[in-house]
């Protein structure tokens, strides 16, 4: 992120910041011209480099650089947007007339309209500094070199490591300036890296895949590539010899890469979107209580290199840290400022999503890594795959498909597969009994391995 006047070629950028705020200027300027009551405008760059190798071999190497302009304007309450590639000047101008000629023609919204100026993050608070930008100097040589390096240390962790569906190596970052007619104008750069490998484990009837990676905004905060490929080759070797089980009733532990997921399903269920349209399961949960008296959950948007952090949301409202719940009640919902207005609420900050969510619960001690979460488990399905899209935010209703471990006596007995776990969130969200201290993130939400106290698998 840092300095706004970084020159073009530092990062690999065709553009500066300086130039990104006044093409965005400009187009406001031209649409308070046309007659528009209000305007914003955004502009970005983003370029980036990904290999991919597979068996020892370079498969691809993909180069992207994208930018964009947007332009949303505002007549009264009817709303147009127009976005284009091309910078110049008389491109500027056919976007924002393009938007105008929207707005004039779309029926008006009461909810349309610019955030409140109260709600804008201004001067010092839109140029917080979060240290989001760590640009990786690598070219695709050695972005192979390093891939390979990944795949070669899955293969050679053990001779049932049969073969690879590939490794690959992704360095991408970007910038973006964004302004609007109330005063709002703030933009920062950002990066995010990654090495990933997907080994494949057994021959025959009886192959299991895997996979593993490391993502971060600063490349020097990357796993070693050896590390990820060992680690990779021992989840898909894990997971040899599975076996089918009957089906049954029995609490179930969720991997903490999974438990994110939970999470998610919660912020989707309280997002204003869900909410206004009356499609979520968690309609008027506000001050309810939907998670045990254990459970926490605290949002930080201004975490120094966190995937999540923002100094504002994608309407420029200023973001807060904040408990989202605190002792298992609902204390705030996931609100931009168009879903705000149609639920007569205020904006949250959430124009674009959540920022730096941790779940977490008052009873986890430093003690309770992975093997004591399985000890509390004790009898049991401990699962470390999820298949399948089935999650109905209306109902809460939940069903997917799953992989993992049968566990007994608070031990790994034998590896699971072909079973479906079901319940309803709500009721999962209630009986969540410990959350472990093996905190992962994934993306913006940080959570421990999660331990519900009943669901339903279907097995043979």
């Amino acid at each position: 992120m840092t300095d706004a006047s970084r020159t073009r070629d530092d990062h690999g950028f065709s553009y500066t910041r300086e130039q990104f705020r006044e093409l965005v200027e400009e187009a406001l300027q031209v649409a308070k011209r046309l007659g528009a009551s209000d305007a914003a405008a955004e502009v970005s760059e983003g370029v980036g480099l990904s290999v991919s190798v597979r068996k020892g071999e370079l498969e691809n190497v993909e180069r992207n650089r994208d930018k964009s302009l947007g332009v949303t304007v505002y007549l009264g309450k009817r709303r147009g947007n127009a976005s284009t590639s091309d910078f110049s000047r008389q491109a500027l101008e056919q976007t924002v007339r393009a938007a105008y000629d929207i707005a004039r023609f779309t029926a008006e919204d009461p909810a349309a309209g610019l955030p409140d100026e109260d709600d804008l993050a201004l001067g010092a608070e839109a140029a917080r500094d979060l240290d989001l930008f760590h640009p990786w100097p690598i070219d695709a040589e050695k972005a192979a070199e390093l891939a390979l390096r990944c795949e070669q240390a899955a293969l050679q962790t053990d001779k049932r490591i049969t073969n690879s569906e590939g490794a690959g190596v992704s360095a991408q970052q970007s910038h973006f300036y964004a302004g609007n007619t109330r005063g709002f104008g703030g933009g920062y750069a950002s990066s995010r890296h990654s090495i990933s490998v997907a080994p494949i484990a057994g021959r025959g009837d009886d192959m299991q895949r895997d996979a593993w990676y490391s993502s971060m905004r600063d490349p020097a905060e990357l796993a070693a590539p050896e590390a990820v490929g060992r680690y990779a080759a021992e989840r898909a070797l894990s997971r040899l010899n599975g076996r089918k089980i009957r089906t049954c009733e029995c609490p179930v532990l969720f991997e903490s890469t999974l438990a994110a997921g939970l999470l998610g399903g919660f912020v989707q269920a309280t997002s204003g979107g869900a909410l206004y349209r009356k499609a979520s399961f968690l309609l008027d949960s506000l001050g309810e209580q939907v998670f045990p008296e254990h459970i926490d959950i605290v949002e930080d948007p201004h975490i120094p290199k966190g995937k999540g952090s923002a100094a504002f949301d994608d309407e420029g409202v200023r973001t807060r840290q904040r408990h989202v719940v605190r002792g298992g009640r609902v204390e705030g919902y996931f609100l931009s400022s168009y879903s705000a207005r149609k639920l007569g609420m205020k904006t949250t900050g959430h124009a674009g999503g959540s920022h730096n969510l941790t779940l977490q619960s008052r009873l986890t001690q430093p003690q309770d890594d992975l093997d004591e979460m399985l000890r509390k488990l004790h009898r049991g399905l401990f699962v470390i795959e999820l298949m399948g899209q089935g999650v109905n935010y209306v109902t809460g209703d939940y069903s997917r498909g799953a992989a993992g471990f049968w566990v007994e006596d608070g031990r790994i007995a034998y590896p699971v597969h072909e079973i479906t776990i079901a319940g309803n969130l709500k009721d999962m969200f209630r009986q969540i009994v410990a959350v472990g201290a093996d905190a992962y993130t994934l993306g913006s939400k940080t959570i421990g391995s999660v331990l519900i106290e009943r669901m339903k698998v279907a097995g043979s």
